[in-house]
């Protein structure tokens, strides 16, 4: 491949590096340059463009990400569609994931131009959850290196191992200083764990926390034929010959281990009584956040085994106290990625200065309020948090709105435009929002099919952090942003929002194409308005 600055009559056949854009022509980063485009660019004044030549040999970037992927590809997991280079594996149901990790540190050392890279080894996944994905650097691998790439790796090297409808008997603990509520509050998020792993909770009993009455709380449980008994104290354990372990000895069990080097979750204890399992449980474990016995029960649900060594090994990444700067997500019982959190800002505080004196918001379209319009819409999309910032009239809009579930904000400095709106709408937003929507209050036609789309194309951490919506190739509005934005979004000024941080972060947007005009339609003037009023609609 060679990557240069080419003429413009020797342009063709060249994969541009970069996106082009003028007033008459846009072409993506990775258009491959034809004859008629090598004129149209001719005549716009363009003399050379940056860009790739493959050689004969050379594997485009798309096909050796599927081949690479196609390779690594083991049970219960399934291959995306490569695009930009890019091919993701994913789970194809909930289970743990299993990997060949000598085999693809070996590929990842072959050549700078093809990545691998992965979850960590034994994680609990999510059905639909990006295990792995597989990235060319360039436009193209050479065919030796690829070559090289595919002798080293192992059939199979990344898989995924359901789990298994286990049985579970659980043993609450009572003592005076326990209060019902967080007994009851115990039982049901041990519950939701369970029935997470795909297993079932058969029977659940309590006993006093003295060591005679445990012994009976466990044979009874035993007698249930449990594949795993959990055991919720009272008190947490403290020595191997506390009150629990002492009850699981006294019946001829063992205590396999003691504690873990996971924290939360450090008071652990791991036993078997004949072949069934035991776990005391942390008393971390009374919250839904995440903790070591949960990657503990989640190995044994997929039926792989846990030794006293395993354990001893978690504590490499076994951190999992929330960091103030950089919150973990602990409020689930299963370690994997968490569904991003979009929420919804909707601009209206503006004074609409060229509708001859009216407030476009408070107009009716199709017989509803424009602004109330604008909010049912958005909120049609299940966002997690749908915030309007008012401004001129904000009474009245804040009455047009009557009883829609909306956080409503207002913009005291909304006369000095678009950007000090934006600002604020941003602060009211929680700390956990993975992205925000940024949407016009006066936009009518936008959908919440529109919406959906943008959304389910948002992937930030595969550089999908920039969602636009585009008609025959001009980007309108709304626009979908990541968090990682959100701080620059907050220096804006004046009347216009964040659409230069688009310019300046190209390789990060993804535009999602649509047939009709909505994203590009909004009704600044009255005869914009009655243009808009006088054609049928769906």
């Amino acid at each position: 491949m060679k990557f240069d600055v080419f003429p413009i009559d020797d342009s063709i056949g060249v994969i541009l590096a970069h996106t082009f854009r003028s007033a008459a022509l846009t072409f993506k980063k990775g258009h491959v340059v034809t004859e008629a485009d090598a004129a149209a660019l001719k005549t716009a004044g363009v003399k050379d463009v940056m860009g790739a030549r493959l050689a004969p040999d050379d594997i485009g970037e798309d096909v050796a990400a599927a081949q690479i992927a196609a390779r690594i590809l083991g049970s219960n997991v399934r291959l995306s569609e490569a695009r930009t280079g890019r091919c993701n594996i994913e789970a194809a149901q909930d289970g743990i994931v299993r990997l060949d990790e000598a085999s693809i540190a070996a590929a990842n050392l072959i050549s700078e131009t093809v990545t691998i890279a992965t979850l960590p080894d034994k994680q609990a996944a999510k059905a639909g959850q990006i295990l792995a994905t597989v990235k060319i650097i360039p436009f193209a691998v050479a065919s030796d290196v690829m070559r090289q790439v595919l002798t080293v790796l192992k059939e199979g090297a990344i898989s995924l191992t359901p789990y298994r409808p286990l049985n579970f008997a659980l043993i609450s603990t009572l003592s005076a200083s326990l209060k019902p509520s967080v007994l009851a509050s115990t039982e049901e998020i041990t519950r939701h764990r369970v029935e997470t792993l795909g297993g079932t909770v058969i029977s659940s009993t309590q006993s006093q926390h003295k060591t005679s009455d445990v012994v009976g709380a466990l044979q009874d449980a035993l007698a249930r034929r449990p594949d795993v008994v959990l055991i919720a104290g009272a008190s947490a354990t403290v020595d191997r010959k506390d009150v629990v372990p002492a009850a699981i000895t006294a019946l001829s069990g063992v205590v396999d281990h003691f504690g873990m080097p996971v924290d939360p979750g450090n008071l652990l204890v791991l036993a078997h009584i004949g072949d069934v399992l035991v776990l005391v449980l942390p008393g971390c474990a009374r919250s839904p956040k995440l903790n070591g016995a949960d990657w503990v029960m989640q190995r044994l649900a997929a039926g792989i085994a846990v030794t006293a060594a395993d354990i001893m090994r978690m504590g490499v990444g076994g951190l999992l106290v929330d960091i103030p700067s950089r919150p973990l997500p602990r409020t689930t019982a299963v370690r994997a990625q968490p569904a991003r959190r979009v929420a919804g800002i909707i601009l209206a505080a503006g004074q609409s200065r060229r509708m001859a004196g009216a407030n476009k918001l408070l107009m009716p379209v199709r017989g509803e309020l424009l602004v109330r319009r604008t909010v049912k819409t958005v909120q049609a999309a299940h966002l997690d948090q749908v915030v309007i910032v008012t401004g001129h009239q904000c009474d009245e809009v804040a009455e047009a709105l009557g009883d829609l579930a909306v956080t409503t904000v207002h913009n005291p400095r909304y006369a000095e435009g678009l950007s000090t709106s934006l600002k604020i709408g941003l602060q009211a937003l929680p700390p956990e929002i993975d992205g925000v929507l940024v949407c016009l209050g006066d936009m009518p036609a936008v959908s919440t099919e529109h919406i959906a789309r943008l959304i389910a194309e948002f992937d930030p951490e595969n550089d999908r952090a920039i969602g636009v919506p585009t008609h025959n190739g001009k980007r309108g509005n709304p626009v979908l942003w990541a968090r990682r934005f959100f701080e620059e979004m907050q220096e804006v000024a004046g009347d216009v929002g964040a659409r230069h941080l688009i310019g300046a972060n190209e390789s990060l947007v993804y535009e999602v194409e649509f047939g009709d005009t909505a994203v590009l339609t909004d009704l600044d003037t009255p005869e914009q308005w009655q243009d808009y009023l006088s054609k049928p609609r769906a």
